[in-house]
């Protein structure tokens, strides 16, 4: 059996319009065309049009889910993962939103307190707020990802937030270095980038070519750059600068 454009429209709450630009783009292309010149659908199709708008609503752009999906063979190991995926957000949005729940009561009761706020656990202001889906962003390096992977594996999830405060403070170091007018390729700054290779080093090797991949994708990756910018504005490519310089400078 398969299903007209419109009606798949309908079903899935997408416009025929966004169904024929996946096409265009061979995101998701239909069963058949038929003698009307229609697009028409069958089961395979809303399966994958199922994992595209999933993967849509967990932030990734077109072309990184055109990658996901092209390295996919098992529908049913697709949505394991996705699940994974999803779980992971929900537990994620939930500590945001349980973040900026404490905040609010803290404001509320110091104004009616008449006086400043006072935070008593700074750390608790960035709970849940922090780059997303960090390992799973690394997957366009297959090797860093795969340690990455291993050591995720064996962390509490004390450590897990842990590491990413840790990242967070980093990000904030270079903001930081950033706003105070020091250069890419200055010393303060490229001090900063060592300590961030230095961490990576210790799961794998890491050249300077992959590592100046990793900067590119300080930009080009759509979470993290947006990770990037939501610390201060011009941070992913300050990062991005900041490494080019340090793989030319000090690891060749």
């Amino acid at each position: 059996m398969d299903w007209p454009i419109a009606e798949v429209a309908r079903m899935a709450g997408v416009t025929a319009r966004t169904l024929r630009h996946y096409d265009e783009t061979g995101l998701l292309v239909p069963s058949r065309i038929g003698a009307n010149g229609h697009r028409y659908y069958e089961e395979e199709q809303l399966l994958r049009l199922q994992q595209i708008l999933v993967l849509r609503a967990l932030g990734l752009g077109l072309p990184e889910i055109g990658r996901v999906l092209s390295e996919q063979v098992d529908e049913v190991v697709a949505l394991q993962g996705h699940h994974r995926r999803l779980l992971a957000e929900r537990d994620r949005l939930d500590a945001l939103a349980g973040t900026v729940s404490r905040t609010i009561a803290e404001l509320e009761q110091s104004r009616k307190d008449g006086k400043p706020m006072a935070i008593n656990r700074p750390e608790n202001l960035f709970e849940g707020v922090r780059p997303s889906h960090y390992e799973e962003n690394m997957r366009d390096f297959p090797g860093i990802a795969e340690a990455v992977g291993r050591q995720a594996a064996t962390m509490s999830q004390a450590d897990a937030d842990a590491a990413h405060r840790a990242r967070t403070a980093q990000m904030i170091r270079l903001a930081e270095l950033m706003a105070a007018g020091h250069p890419a390729d200055s010393e303060p700054v490229q001090d900063e980038i060592d300590v961030q290779y230095r961490a990576l080093v210790q799961l794998r090797a890491v050249s300077a070519a992959e590592y100046r991949a990793i900067g590119n994708a300080c930009v080009d990756n759509e979470t993290w750059h947006t990770a990037y910018e939501a610390i201060a504005p011009g941070l992913s490519t300050f990062q991005r600068d900041a490494i080019h310089a340090y793989t030319t400078n000090r690891l060749t």
